[in-house]
């Protein structure tokens, strides 16, 4: 399923920063950025679970907020892109 995450986080303090840094390393792990703060991750069920709960770990529930937008397995039909950056297809091979 396409899971579309999202986060803020408070970077008013060097923890938050650390918070920062690594909450987008986790989702780097795990999809692709599509915007600064907004990850599309192609994942299952466990995937899911388990990368929630380390960013959940992570934040600070105080400072920090993050959005999980389960998509489903027929999310090429829910989103639209318009503007410079080009789409990509999560299910492709990613080539770097």
């Amino acid at each position: 399923m396409l899971v579309v995450i999202t986060y803020d986080v408070n970077t008013q303090d060097a923890s938050g920063r650390r918070r920062l840094r690594q909450i987008a390393k986790q989702c780097v792990n795990y999809g692709q950025r599509v915007q600064n703060s907004v990850f599309e991750c192609l994942l299952d069920a466990a995937q899911c679970r388990l990368l929630q709960a380390r960013l959940c770990d992570i934040m600070d529930p105080v400072k920090d907020s993050l959005r999980f937008y389960y998509l489903g397995d027929r999310y090429q039909t829910k989103i639209e892109h318009f503007g410079a950056k080009t789409g990509y297809a999560p299910e492709e091979p990613l080539i770097l």
